[in-house]
């Protein structure tokens, strides 16, 4: 006899009347549907719903065993199922009304309370997803929040109840986007991705889900954090959704988002490139194509072009917004924004080709586009802008008055709704003047001119949007230098178009078809509109902008910097250039947004200048240039290694040398002088690029430089490393310096950075305090073979090459002896260690890295003051105090570590008051493919160059290990060179991941 059937005879011996039918009954129904949840029998699930109501009424008012509040509770599960198998809302309206009552029957403290906080929340969200009525979800909302705190960390249902809660909460945001809300959101997927670890089946979903919540988070409170966070997770998402997965398109979708953000917020160009690459990569795994993706990617290929103008990104966008516009038809919300946007690459095929068919239909895009806005709609503002710009583009081509005056409308009513000061704001407002300008000057040459100049105003229109797209990439304010007085741009504009230069353009332009005109237009204005720089050290009296506005520089006093500049502008104007800027009076440095501006525009406007005048007000006639303060100061750096072309002049306002050389950076004099006083190497000093390669030696060129603003220091080198990041004047040096070197890491993934002894600072323990801490490194003298290096030492390069200088006379005396024996790959991984960091979600905690796993060595990150480094590990197995130097602070210590000859390090400071009570200590090698050479192939790697690489002696860390598995640097007073000991632990050496902070 089964279960079912002892308990119908059970039923049976039970009559109505009977004391034990209500347990009969209970027991009957609830076996009925277990079997119900095996076999799916809808018969027995009817029964067991018929039983429970029975055995409800012999129990009208709960008893001290609570049978009313469990009979209710049950008959709610079994209707709820029957509403999910059959449909039908009756049986849903009563689980809810069920629900409810028992849960009244169950006050707080019950002991199954949460489960009827669980159940009838499960209901009002299930009735929700039904009818879409909000109050389900605001009374659900405290329901499981309820049960959550009677379900603490560790209880088996927990998972069940944050999973609704999460549901109902992004129910709720989508439906009232209340940032309430998604910060709770975050913190609930937080908690889930911490019951769901990494091997988990639906770790990566969280991952996924918690990452798109932090970019809906961006999406309101702008946290750059978050997208950053959101970028990580993602990542990690990525390497759990591999090629083939089902859902790999839509995490590579959300990436592309969060890339395409950070490039808008911190202008990575990296990120913006990755984004690109990403999102053709969706594509590919939508073969049917995806309009959103489609546009998506459009987008990027936009920002990339604004930036440089590079025509198979304009063609690629036009095809993929077309293909977007068939994926989205009339009615589709997103149609109005590829209309938009095909409409901007139209129009400019229409300005790189001429292509008239091109404006023509950036003209019709534009108004469906804008038939899809109406009054109120999100896009009305940027679709009002795009179809003004067409219409202003066919009026130049056409000369059509209807197609400005409707420009004009158009773009003053785009400018009422956009929020004054946006980005948006301000183009709108220099397109609506350059419209009026264009009405205004077609009136006066129809009133002056007649019938017979036809052509002219559009001639001019031309010329003066030609200056001004040149004008952009220039200083904001230039000296006139025929006239003295500092011109804005809208000055030096009018000034060129007032001029018989420009009335001469205009009349060769009459000659010249339209392509012809404007080669012949960009060409003259940029000879008119060259410029000087001018590079000194700063003095007393510098003339600020307040003191030279509205006034010549020629009629003011000549005593401290007025005289400075007033020379530099009379010697410019003598070169035959009409234009200076000089960092004194050409800035407004009460304006922060300008300065701001001005910092990160600076090394391009020295690089764009035809000539930098450096003066050298300590250099007397018959002086050295290398006896100046120039050579010492911060920001002219940028001032060297910037311009193409330098003039240096000494005090009296002389050529340096009387050299007549028209650039003295191809003196080979001045050349040889400039290399022995700032160490730079020629190459660097005629043909320097911006940007993040040998990151060691730039930062060594600044070590010996100072600002009188501390955090300057870090400033002036954002243009040599071609970094984009906000100016914060009154933050400390340490932090200027440790955004910069976060920065380049976070980049470039450069562990040269790391090369450096002196005073940690406090923004990371890897980074120093001051740039000084770059100056040329002396190794220890106790160290082997240390007289060998004196001259490498004499020539003062850096360590890192010191260290690869060192490959032949200390790592050849045993190389030999291996380097001819065969590596298989099994020789070396069978030597893989157990190794175990905590590391981001992005790289496998148990990984290590092996000589036939190089490939796959992650780079370097910095991510929240958390450094992730590769590096060869070495446990320090005994440390013992050698002697303390009475003259300096300093203790010197013997130290053997595993794989590592014995050797010597010097700290300033006791090294047990560094380190917590029986901390483990680790020298590290920081790891880096280049370390195998500039522009190791590694896919082509050879034994040899591994064990050569491996086997030289290196510039080693010391990392003391913290709680949570997180270590921290101790700083040496001299560098600590190591070397490995012996074939065996080269062979044995493995790459793990350190979490450095």
């Amino acid at each position: 006899m089964d279960d079912i059937s002892r308990k119908r005879e059970i039923l049976e011996r039970c009559p109505p009347g009977h004391a034990g039918r209500y347990v009969a009954l209970y027991n009957l129904a609830l076996g009925l549907y277990q079997r119900y949840e095996k076999e799916h029998n809808i018969d027995e699930l009817n029964e067991a719903i018929t039983l429970h109501r029975d055995a409800l009424e012999l129990r009208p008012a709960e008893n001290e065993k609570g049978n009313r509040s469990r009979s209710l509770n049950e008959l709610a599960v079994c209707l709820y199922r029957r509403y999910e198998k059959l449909g039908a809302v009756d049986d849903l309206e009563e689980t809810i009304a069920l629900g409810r009552e028992a849960l009244a029957l169950r006050p707080p403290g019950h002991p199954s309370r949460y489960t009827s906080l669980h159940n009838l929340g499960s209901s009002l969200w299930t009735r929700f997803k039904k009818q879409a009525e909000v109050c389900d979800l605001e009374e659900a909302i405290p329901l499981f929040r309820a049960a959550l705190q009677l379900r603490p960390p560790g209880h088996q249902w927990r998972s069940s109840t944050l999973h609704y809660l999460i549901l109902c909460l992004s129910s709720r945001y989508e439906s009232r986007g209340l940032v309430e809300d998604l910060e709770e959101l975050v913190t609930l997927r937080r908690a889930m991705l911490d019951l769901c670890p990494r091997g988990h089946s639906d770790h990566v979903a969280f991952l996924h889900n918690l990452a798109c919540d932090l970019r809906r988070r961006y999406a309101k409170t702008a946290a750059i954090s978050d997208v950053e966070e959101s970028i990580e997770l993602h990542r990690a998402a990525l390497e759990l959704r591999p090629p083939g997965h089902r859902d790999r398109s839509s995490t590579l979708d959300e990436l592309t988002l969060c890339l395409s953000t950070t490039y808008d917020k911190l202008g990575i160009v990296a990120d913006l490139e990755e984004a690109i690459e990403f999102g053709r990569e969706t594509l590919k795994l939508l073969p049917r194509g995806y309009g959103e993706s489609l546009h998506n990617l459009a987008c990027n290929l936009r920002k990339r072009f604004v930036n440089q103008t590079a025509m198979q990104d304009l063609e690629e966008a036009i095809e993929l917004l077309h293909a977007a516009l068939e994926l989205r038809p009339i009615g589709h919300p997103g149609r109005s924004s590829s209309l938009c946007e095909l409409a901007f690459w139209l129009s400019h095929r229409h300005d790189e080709h001429g292509a008239a068919v091109a404006l023509e239909e950036a003209v019709t895009l534009g108004r469906e586009a804008l038939k899809l806005c109406p009054q109120g709609h999100s896009n009305r503002a940027s679709s009002l802008h795009n179809l003004a710009q067409c219409l202003a583009d066919r009026y130049r081509e056409k000369l059509a008055a209807a197609d400005l005056d409707e420009a004009i409308s158009l773009e003053q009513e785009a400018l009422h709704l956009f929020v004054r000061g946006v980005p948006d704001y301000h183009l709108s407002r220099r397109c609506l003047a350059a419209c009026l300008q264009m009405k205004f000057n077609s009136r006066v040459a129809m009133k002056t001119s007649g019938a017979a100049s036809v052509n002219s105003p559009n001639v001019k229109e031309v010329i003066r949007n030609v200056a001004f797209e040149i004008l952009k990439t220039m200083p904001t304010r230039l000296l006139h230098t025929p006239t003295g007085v500092l011109c804005s741009r809208d000055e030096q504009i009018s000034h060129f178009m007032d001029s018989q230069q420009c009335k001469e353009l205009e009349s060769l332009c009459t000659t010249c078809d339209r392509h012809q005109q404007r080669e012949l237009i960009h060409a003259d204005i940029s000879r008119h509109f060259q410029y000087v720089t001018l590079s000194h050290r700063w003095g007393e009296g510098e003339p600020s902008l307040h003191d030279v506005e509205d006034h010549t520089i020629y009629d003011m006093p000549i005593e401290g910097g007025f005289g400075k500049v007033q020379a530099f502008c009379r010697v410019a104007l003598e070169l035959d250039y009409l234009w200076g800027w000089s960092d004194t009076c050409c800035i407004d440095k009460h304006s922060s947004a300008e300065v701001q501006e001005t910092i990160g525009s600076m090394f391009a406007w020295y690089r764009q200048s035809a000539l930098t005048i450096v003066y050298l007000s300590d250099v007397p006639d018959t002086g050295s240039i290398g006896s100046s303060e120039w050579f010492r100061r911060g920001w002219t750096l940028q001032e060297l290694l910037a311009p193409r072309t330098i003039l240096f002049y000494t005090q009296n306002w002389s050529l340096y040398k009387n050299l007549a050389s028209p650039n003295h950076k191809t003196d080979t004099a001045v050349l040889e002088e400039l290399e022995r006083e700032t160490r730079i190497e020629r190459r660097f000093l005629t043909g320097f690029s911006p940007g993040m390669d040998d990151a060691r030696s730039r930062l060594q060129w600044a070590s010996l430089r100072r600002t009188t603003r501390p955090e300057d220091i870090a400033y002036s080198l954002f243009g040599i490393f071609n970094v984009h990041l906000p100016v914060m004047y009154g933050e400390s040096a340490e932090n200027a310096l440790g955004r910069l070197l976060a920065e380049i890491v976070s980049q470039s993934g450069d562990i040269s950075v790391l090369d450096w002894v002196g005073e940690p600072s406090p923004f990371h323990s890897c980074f120093p305090a001051r740039v000084a801490s770059y100056q040329i490194l002396r190794l220890p003298t106790s160290q082997p073979n240390a007289e060998e290096l004196c001259s490498a030492i004499n020539q003062q390069p850096t360590s890192f090459e010191v260290l690869r200088e060192l490959r032949d006379s200390l790592a050849t005396s045993y190389l030999p002896h291996f380097l001819g024996r065969s590596l298989l790959p099994s020789s070396i991984a069978n030597r893989v260690l157990p190794v175990h960091a905590r590391t981001p979600a992005s790289y496998a905690s148990s990984e290590v890295y092996g000589f036939n796993s190089l490939a796959r060595v992650p780079l370097p990150r910095l991510f929240n003051r958390l450094l992730t480094l590769p590096c060869i590990a070495y446990h320090v197995t005994s440390v013992q105090l050698k002697g303390a130097d009475p003259s300096t602070p300093n203790y010197m210590y013997d130290i053997v570590a595993s794989g590592l000859v014995p050797l010597e390090i010097t700290l300033s400071t006791k090294l047990e008051d560094l380190t917590r009570p029986q901390a483990v200590l680790h020298l590290v090698r920081p790891w880096h493919s280049k370390l195998l050479g500039p522009s190791a192939n590694l896919d082509a790697v050879t034994d040899w160059q591994i064990l050569s690489a491996l086997g030289t002696p290196f510039n080693a860390l010391l990392l003391t290990e913290l709680p949570h598995n997180e270590h921290k640097r101790i700083v040496s007073s001299t560098l600590i060179t190591a070397q490995p000991m012996n074939e065996a632990s080269i062979l044995n050496s493995k790459i793990r991941i350190f979490n450095v902070v």
